[in-house]
């Protein structure tokens, strides 16, 4: 999937007129059985099944909040299926509405910066709940897993069901990462994907409860482990691509601590600075190739949690810094996205600093803005991305030739805002 480019100066992108905040459409059954059929092809090429848990206690077509974990574009095919017919509004990324505004709010997407706080968001939710009577799906992680584990859940997520006072439906998926996880470049693997459909709240569970038991609970919903059920399930991933861009995720040699020199191609990730190497197999276990290499990690998330315990030891000595070249693109608008040309983006303890545009722009956003950070691979096509910005304006950025940071700087970004948050850093 591609999306709609163009070049213009800072001074010409600044100076478009900016659109107002719509109130979102309710999704007309053409659209939902048109989305339903189209997802049949993906569904039955996985041989799709999915289970209801406690759903008869959702009388009728009666509003709802859905919930679901984040793992690939199918999420939307597998959410529109197992909640059809059902009239859904579905939160998605602002980026997304680029050059198909019409089509978007006709299918009933409501759109949100990520990782941005957006009281604009939450009225239109409940106005999709309230007047339209529809229901609401969204994915409260807002971006896609790296490692196959659950992100970060926003500390206001209690207080939004508080404010939205409805039941609530937990979808979760088993497999689709595995099919196409976000790394791979888009290469899909065969294997097969199900789905739990659970009746999490009612809505007098979410006015009894406090906010802190609202999100305990909505916290061990989003724990899982996609690596750990491919290995308990047997699942076999057979693809000779596999490893490809695993790099992405696990940047840190683990033997010699180099970052930046790691290659994932083939079924192989390999350290071009120590050689040392691993074989990603087919049921999900990294194993090491040769007798001197480091037996340390075979598993993807325990060695990217080690990853992210250095950055935060970075982090406490003061010594984290991200100082690379980028290209930039600017969101101000649904038309286009607008590439402005080079700039330099920096990111330590006091936030990220972006300076581009000979001088005329200078963007700082400080670690206490957002508790992660809207990072991506293969972003549209375009290449890998960090994202920063605010209700106005988003700045992607797009790193030269500086190895693998993508993943590093959303760590970076997640400790140190749960780092301020508990006065560990000040």
């Amino acid at each position: 999937m591609k999306i709609k480019v163009k070049e213009l100066s800072y001074e010409k992108v600044i100076a478009l007129k900016k659109e107002k905040p719509l109130k979102p459409l309710k999704p007309a059954f053409f659209w939902r059985f048109l989305i339903k059929s189209l997802a049949k092809k993906d569904l039955k090429e996985t041989r799709f099944t999915y289970k209801e848990i406690g759903m008869e206690r959702l009388p009728g077509f009666q509003p709802c909040l859905v919930l679901m974990n984040h793992s690939c574009f199918m999420d939307l095919e597998i959410a529109q299926t197992v909640m059809y017919p059902r009239p859904l509004n579905i939160i998605c990324t602002s980026d997304g509405f680029i050059g198909k505004k019409w089509l978007m709010r006709h299918i009933g997407c409501i759109p949100t910066n990520k990782f941005v706080s957006d009281f604009v968001m939450v009225k239109q939710m409940k106005y999709a709940l309230e007047r339209l009577q529809s229901s609401v799906l969204m994915y409260p992680e807002a971006s896609y897993s790296f490692d196959g584990t659950a992100t970060p859940l926003p500390d206001v997520l209690g207080k939004c069901l508080k404010l939205l006072d409805v039941p609530v439906v937990m979808i979760k998926t088993y497999g689709a990462f595995l099919r196409d996880p976000l790394y791979n470049n888009l290469q899909i693997r065969k294997t097969y994907v199900s789905a739990d459909v659970k009746f999490l709240l009612s809505q007098d569970d979410v006015r009894e409860k406090s906010v802190d038991e609202l999100n305990e609970i909505l916290k061990n919903e989003f724990t899982f482990d996609n690596w750990k059920y491919q290995q308990e399930n047997q699942v076999l991933i057979k693809e000779p691509f596999r490893a490809d861009f695993l790099n992405r995720v696990l940047y840190k040699c683990p033997c010699c601590t180099s970052e930046g020199n790691m290659e994932g191609k083939g079924i192989y990730l390999t350290c071009r600075k120590c050689n040392a190497k691993w074989e990603l197999t087919e049921k999900g276990f990294l194993e090491p190739v040769g007798a001197a290499i480091s037996h340390r990690f075979n598993h993807v998330p325990d060695w990217f949690k080690w990853q992210r315990d250095e950055v935060r030891k970075e982090i406490e000595r003061r010594s984290y810094r991200i100082a690379e070249d980028v290209e930039i693109y600017m969101m101000v608008n649904t038309k286009a996205i607008y590439h402005i040309g080079r700039g330099f983006l920096q990111h330590d303890n006091k936030g990220f600093v972006l300076d581009g545009a000979d001088g005329k722009l200078h963007y700082e956003q400080k670690p206490q803005s957002s508790y992660s950070l809207y990072s991506d691979y293969y972003w549209y096509e375009l290449g890998d991305m960090i994202c920063i910005g605010n209700m106005k304006t988003l700045y992607y950025c797009f790193p030269k030739n500086a190895g693998d940071i993508v993943a590093k700087a959303r760590i970076a970004a997640e400790e140190m805002y749960k780092m301020y948050k508990t006065g560990e850093l000040k």
